[in-house]
């Protein structure tokens, strides 16, 4: 196996629904999204108008993980005519194979998304977590996110309640594995350190 820097990223397009799907059959069996959702998220993915973005990690032809992203966007003059970003982006899914956790695949997935928050001049990003699956919240610790609530029996049908976490201007997040490497566009400004 190359290491997780080497694994493509790409843009998830509709003949990968069927592959994340069995990947997300496997890896969420309780809680799987449908091949509609994921149909419906990419709907809203591209062109002019895009308020998604989805990716996905190929390996010698396997898929091995996928991110998505959604946006509410930036008021057209940012906050109160100061051009700086008012958005909010919510993560909506990242999962990498079970062959390919520990690997920092889901580091870079989650860069990616916060890379595509700053683009859509987003200020904040927030995302749900399981509240039983603490491999995805020190891996959102370590970017900076911090928890600012709970929702009671969010994932269904397990009624398992969802950790509330949130990341305030993901343009100024510092990637802990790359700590002030510029080639990082996550680590070009200053910032803190830091799916369910």
């Amino acid at each position: 196996m190359t290491g997780p820097e080497r694994v493509p990223l790409r843009e998830m397009r509709w003949w990968d629904i069927e592959r994340v799907f069995r990947l997300e059959r496997e890896l969420f069996p309780e809680d799987a999204w449908s091949r509609g959702m994921f149909w419906s998220e990419l709907a809203h993915a591209r062109g002019p108008a895009a308020t998604r973005r989805y990716v996905v990690a190929e390996e010698d032809g396997r898929l091995v993980g996928y991110a998505g992203l959604t946006s509410a966007g930036a008021a057209a003059d940012g906050d109160e005519g100061t051009g700086a970003p008012t958005g909010v982006a919510d993560i909506q899914t990242i999962a990498a194979s079970r062959d390919h956790w520990g690997t920092g695949l889901g580091s870079r997935l989650l860069r990616e998304l916060l890379r595509a928050a700053t683009a859509f001049e987003c200020a904040e990003v927030l995302l749900e977590c399981r509240i039983d699956n603490t491999r995805a919240q020190k891996l959102y610790e370590r970017f900076g996110f911090e928890i600012i609530g709970v929702r009671k029996g969010y994932y269904q049908p397990g009624n398992v309640d969802a950790l509330v976490m949130r990341l305030t201007d993901p343009s100024t997040t510092v990637d802990p594995a790359n700590p002030g490497d510029p080639a990082n566009p996550v680590n070009a400004a200053e910032g803190t350190e830091t799916h369910g």
